[in-house]
């Protein structure tokens, strides 16, 4: 018994011993996988403001906006050579200067004063016009059909100083609703084959439409290769069979011909009484207004 204490006095070798490992140093822990740090709040912010900053003095100086300022596209569209969207194309290109400089930059400012020259030509600022007329017979779109009959353009005569343009055709014997504006966005919108727009035609024939016809008629049918698609067509109440109204999205006078002609029907008048909602209500015969704010309105979003 004493002598086994004896030995452990002496001092043991045993290799668990906690005592003889206490002192050695321990081994070096493997470092485990980090992520990123993150980035305090403040720290965040601060950094992101210098970037900010950064940025700014890496672009063009921007002047405050001024009453009479307007964007760079905008002013190229207002002066009827193109649309925004194409504008913005052109100046990407390089193709606009301002004042003598080239500009590349969207969202640019420019004033009224400043000189714009857009691909090779300068341009004049436009303000968008609307201009509503009644168009009587006898006066035409065209401007290849010589003297024998006037242009609709006349009749508009004195409305403005903007150069403004007729949406459509219209013939001779075409009477009705006729709009003229220098809106190039819009001209474009209603001469799409797609645009959707609703137009209701009042049509005098040579002689009554039979209604077996008026049926083929209100199907629709085809054209030169294309699908003509007719809303609605009827007599005109209290009139003869010969007088009928056609309500479709074509604004081509000649598509509400060829229909009837199609049907061997000789097309003595077409008058033309409503225009994607406009009507000729309170606007007679070789007359003209401008259409309200919201008239224009209606019309962007139809």
């Amino acid at each position: 018994m004493n002598k086994k204490e004896g030995n452990n006095k002496g001092g043991s070798s045993r290799p668990n011993s906690s005592r003889s490992n206490s002192n050695k140093p321990k081994p070096a822990m493997q470092k485990r996988a980090q992520g990123p740090k993150k980035v305090k709040p403040a720290v965040k912010a601060a950094e992101e403001e210098a970037a900010q900053k950064l940025k700014k003095q890496n672009q063009a100086p921007k002047r405050q906006k001024a009453a009479d300022e307007i964007r760079l596209n905008k002013f190229i569209s207002n002066s009827g050579v193109c649309s925004r969207r194409d504008a913005d194309i052109y100046i990407q290109s390089g193709n606009v200067k301002v004042n003598g400089v080239p500009v590349t930059e969207m969202g640019y400012l420019v004033k009224l004063t400043d000189v714009i020259n857009f691909d090779g030509a300068i341009l004049t600022p436009e303000k968008k016009e609307y201009i509503l007329l009644n168009k009587p017979k006898n006066f035409t779109t065209a401007l290849d059909e010589g003297q024998e009959f006037r242009n609709v353009l006349e009749l508009v005569r004195g409305s403005t100083t903007s150069k403004i343009a007729p949406i459509g055709r219209m013939d001779k014997n075409t009477t009705g609703l006729l709009l003229f504006t220098n809106d190039t966005d819009m001209i474009r919108k209603f001469t799409l084959p797609s645009q959707k727009s609703s137009k209701i035609y009042q049509v005098s024939l040579d002689k009554n439409l039979k209604f077996e016809d008026l049926e083929k008629i209100s199907k629709g049918l085809v054209l030169d290769g294309h699908r003509v698609f007719v809303e609605e067509v009827s007599y005109i109440d209290g009139e003869a069979k010969s007088e009928v109204g056609l309500k479709l999205r074509s604004s081509n006078v000649k598509v509400v011909r060829a229909i009837f002609e199609h049907f061997d029907y000789d097309v003595l008048r077409i008058d033309r009484v409503s225009f994607a909602g406009l009507t000729k209500k309170n606007l007679p015969r070789g007359n003209w207004r401008f259409l309200t704010e919201q008239e224009i309105i209606n019309l962007k979003n139809v």
